[in-house]
């Protein structure tokens, strides 16, 4: 056996390993923040010992800073308006703001996670923002002016649009627990994100002038 074939599950082990360590930040630190999640709960939660944690990850700021590059890298990947099915207007906005509210439904704490670092003005986060989600914003502004140019959607500033598609979409985990009250309901469930989705699509699509 070759020394690729034998360190291939030692990583894809590790890998996972990983994986379950962020997925019990992103839990803790959206229910207590940063100041007042902890390394040893973050460990209890993930079924490891704090030093075995600390291998991994060697400080609390570094698993912080991963957790949210990877709710950021995540809405990077999947959020990318050139990237979305179909070549019109109509669809490609509308699977853009119905996968945003996949990434509500299935990682809500990654989200309340971010919401509070730029509630706070974003301080671990800026550098990562500038170099990493800017330049994708600024690919899908410009996908957004040449529409207008064509004459497929009515003038708007793009800006505002990503803004307010973003804010409408991530409310559904950052104030998950607001609407869950409204609707009388302890969770949001599937059947809620989809008349969420169906809902801001017809809204949007209806306010851009999108036939």
């Amino acid at each position: 056996m070759d020394k690729n074939s034998q360190s291939k599950p030692k990583r894809l082990s590790r890998e996972r390993t990983e994986q379950r360590i962020l997925n019990a930040a992103e839990d803790v630190f959206a229910q207590y923040g940063f100041h007042g999640a902890s390394i040893n709960s973050i460990a209890e939660l993930t079924g490891l010992t704090k030093q075995n944690l600390l291998y991994y990850f060697p400080s609390k700021e570094v698993l912080y800073q991963k957790v949210l590059e990877n709710i950021l890298n995540l809405w990077i990947d999947k959020m990318a308006l050139l990237a979305q099915r179909g070549d019109d207007p109509k669809t490609m906005i509308s699977s853009y703001i119905r996968g945003k509210i996949e990434i509500s439904k299935t990682h809500p704490n990654g989200s309340k996670v971010f919401a509070n670092e730029i509630i706070n003005g974003a301080p671990r986060l800026k550098e990562y923002i500038a170099s990493h989600l800017l330049p994708q914003l600024q690919d899908d502004v410009q996908l957004i002016r040449t529409w207008i140019k064509e004459g497929k959607m009515d003038p708007v500033d793009p800006y505002h649009l990503f803004f307010m598609i973003w804010a409408s979409t991530q409310t559904y985990a950052d104030f998950s627990s607001q609407i869950e009250l409204a609707l009388g309901k302890s969770q949001l469930q599937d059947e809620d994100f989809a008349a969420a989705g169906d809902f801001l699509t017809r809204l949007v699509i209806k306010g851009l002038g999108i036939k």
